[in-house]
């Protein structure tokens, strides 16, 4: 019987930054929002970096922005409890993560934006930066922010090298990894390495000013809050963004570059790391049986 060649594309994956992997410091990371998703995700960066310390890998240090305060409409749906009405959000939940995790991470009560960096731009230098936020305006502002400190950056520490968005509507939500500018790549022969994750406010942004919510007006209570989020819709991006993240520590390399889920209809669609439009894809040759041969 005959054999023919068929080829197909090698998988398209990105490599992790080397330093990354075994750093002599902790990694930076800035958390950006301590609301219902970001009160979840700042709780698993605590077991992220728990986990990352028992491996010998030195772990993470964290930054968490955000100028609200604690009220009765944040009870029940973001981590807050009743005896932390009226504190900043950011401190309240990082001295609740310091005392349960014994780290030393910091709490910013201030937004995050061009005017409070200003005057504090080393607060803006981090190898990971995670929104939270609510608004496209925000997510915007990050982005200009983490575009402009990498092109002022030389390879040193806490340079900007990845930015992961989280965001959600009442029971659908999505979670994208980006690199900031490019990330070098080894040559592979089983992979196709992908050295830049395009950024979800380039990607996306005519979908999130298109899908982004007119009524701006905060709730009164958890049940107004939940006419508007489901109870679970923050933990679950919450969890499976974090597992995405301990996928790029823990095997260097992911094949996701994040996903959109649907809680509705109990639905996850991930997004695959892909070349570059007009990067021609290396062929793998793969040899099969020609049965009409």
């Amino acid at each position: 019987m005959k054999k023919i060649k068929v080829t197909q594309p090698l998988p398209a994956v990105h490599i992790v930054e080397k330093e990354w992997l075994n750093p002599f410091n902790p990694i930076a990371v800035n958390l950006i929002g301590a609301g219902g998703t970001g009160s979840q995700v700042l709780t698993a960066l605590g077991r992220i970096n728990h986990a990352l310390t028992e491996l010998n890998h030195p772990g993470l240090f964290v930054r968490l922005f955000d100028d609200d305060k604690v009220e009765r409409a944040n009870l029940g749906r973001q981590l807050f409890a009743t005896a932390e009405l009226g504190q900043y959000k950011a401190v309240a939940l990082i001295n609740r993560v310091n005392l349960f995790f014994g780290t030393n991470w910091k709490a910013v009560t201030a937004l995050y934006d061009q005017a409070n960096l200003k005057q504090q731009p080393e607060l803006a230098r981090a190898g990971l930066t995670i929104s939270c936020v609510d608004t496209v305006q925000a997510r915007l502002e990050i982005a200009e922010i983490l575009k402009a400190v990498h092109a002022h950056s030389n390879y040193g520490r806490n340079r900007p090298v990845y930015y992961m968005d989280f965001g959600n509507s009442r029971s659908s939500g999505q979670v994208v990894l980006s690199t900031v500018g490019k990330v070098p790549q080894p040559q592979m022969s089983k992979y196709q390495t992908v050295d830049s994750l395009p950024m979800v406010t380039d990607e996306f942004k005519d979908l999130l000013l298109a899908s982004e919510s007119t009524d701006k007006t905060p709730s009164c209570s958890l049940a107004e809050a939940l006419t508007k989020q489901d109870l679970f819709i923050n933990s679950a991006l919450a969890n499976t963004g974090a597992s995405l993240l301990w996928t790029l520590f823990r095997e260097g390399m992911v094949t996701n570059r994040g996903f959109f889920v649907n809680l509705k209809d109990f639905r996850m669609q991930p997004i695959k790391v892909t070349p570059p439009s007009g990067v021609i894809v290396p062929l793998k040759p793969k040899r099969v049986k020609n049965k009409f041969a």
